[in-house]
């Protein structure tokens, strides 16, 4: 449209990585990967304003290009519960919040936060470290509504679909599916407030399913169908993709195939400076504060270690406050700099006893990045 304002855009630290900062309902300007499905990266600075992720900020993520669905009505919207159970159920939202109702921290990480630095580069979005948040989600627990549905013995598996869908026909449906006795630890949700407001239409409206400590490919949104299975869900979303190599580390060398794969499932261990820019110029000689975020697959952090040469020494920094054990766990530390450049390295270490790596571990499809990550910075 003649006369309108450009577009503000932000660089990220990566080939082809300008993207423009675009506001949609009910959120700030975030960066835009892609418009249909709408892809919505959190810009990094948001994370030094707190542990929870402001609602305005968190990231949007979906796969099929009917996004966000029509009809999210609250009134009329009805959750359907079948299958492999003993008394199928349509429940409205009224009476979901007419059950114990249960609040939980956890993190959302997409399985591709941060491919845009995979090397060498691989296909899907190339997003920098934004596609992740924190957030209080409020709901209740999935196990309770499975119990008044009453689930069978011989189910395996419980199946969840959601409201969103593709656009033509030979588009697979997204649908995502929980081995049953992960469904009914206690900790999967379905959640229909975040951080103490009711979900933003794009992170799932009125209703999703939060699962703490796995990635974000398993947490359906505008969540309408759950379906109880006697065998293992055969789609594409489930074997094809989202799919990491079948060894310890979840890793080949660069460039190689994986022969073997499995499932993606659970978090591994990240931790991020969030108080100073990659480039940012500091005070030589005096007490500088650095501040960050660390967390896991659902252990918790037993530590987080700071380093101001690249690796070469390491201190302790001191844990925030602990809001549960997959949230985000704020640290600070606290180093006085010499003139001259710095690589400022934080490194977590879980409870489970996992360090992150020093070097990238690289998969064809860009997944679960969790390398030690370096900020320069020069003190001047």
């Amino acid at each position: 449209m003649a006369g309108a304002a450009k577009a503000q855009t932000v660089t990220l630290p990566f080939g082809n990585g300008e993207r423009p900062l675009v506001a949609y309902p009910q959120k700030r300007p975030l960066l835009r990967l892609t418009t249909r499905p709408p892809q919505l990266e959190t810009p990094f600075s948001a994370f030094d304003e707190g542990v929870l992720t402001p609602n305005n900020a968190f990231f949007v993520r979906y796969h099929l290009a009917d996004a966000p669905p029509e009809g999210l009505d609250p009134a009329t919207f009805r959750l359907s519960v079948s299958g492999a159970v003993d008394k199928p159920l349509t429940l409205s939202l009224t009476d979901l919040k007419a059950l114990p109702v249960t609040e939980l921290v956890a993190v959302n990480q997409c399985s591709g936060n941060g491919r845009g630095f995979f090397e060498p580069r691989v296909g899907g979005g190339q997003a920098g470290n934004g596609l992740m948040g924190n957030a209080r989600w409020r709901g209740v627990k999935l196990a309770d509504v499975l119990a008044k549905a009453g689930v069978h013995k011989s189910a395996v598996q419980v199946k969840f679909d959601g409201m969103d869908g593709p656009v033509i026909p030979d588009t697979p449906d997204f649908a995502k599916a929980l081995d049953v006795a992960h469904a009914l630890d206690g900790d999967v949700m379905l959640a229909w407030g975040m951080n103490g407001a009711d979900l933003p239409i794009l992170n799932g409206y009125p209703l999703r399913l939060v699962v703490p400590g796995w990635y974000g490919t398993y947490w359906i949104k505008h969540l309408n169908q759950i379906t109880v299975l006697d065998s293992p869900l055969d789609n594409f979303w489930m074997t094809s993709a989202y799919r990491v190599p079948d060894n310890d580390c979840e890793c080949v060398a660069p460039g190689a195939p994986a022969p073997v794969t499995r499932p993606i499932s659970r978090l591994n261990a990240r931790s991020f400076i969030t108080s100073l820019a990659d480039q940012a110029k500091v005070a030589a000689g005096r007490k500088l504060t650095i501040k960050g975020i660390a967390f896991d697959g659902g252990s918790g952090i037993a530590q987080v270690e700071i380093s101001a040469d690249g690796g070469e020494s390491w201190s302790k920094a001191a844990l925030g406050a602990d809001l549960g054990r997959y949230s985000f766990r704020p640290w600070t530390a606290a180093l006085t700099l010499e003139k001259g450049r710095h690589r400022l390295m934080a490194r977590a270490t879980s409870r489970s006893g996992e360090v992150q790596p020093m070097t990238p571990r690289w998969n064809p499809s860009g997944y679960m990045r969790n390398v030690v990550e370096v900020v320069n910075v020069e003190a001047a």
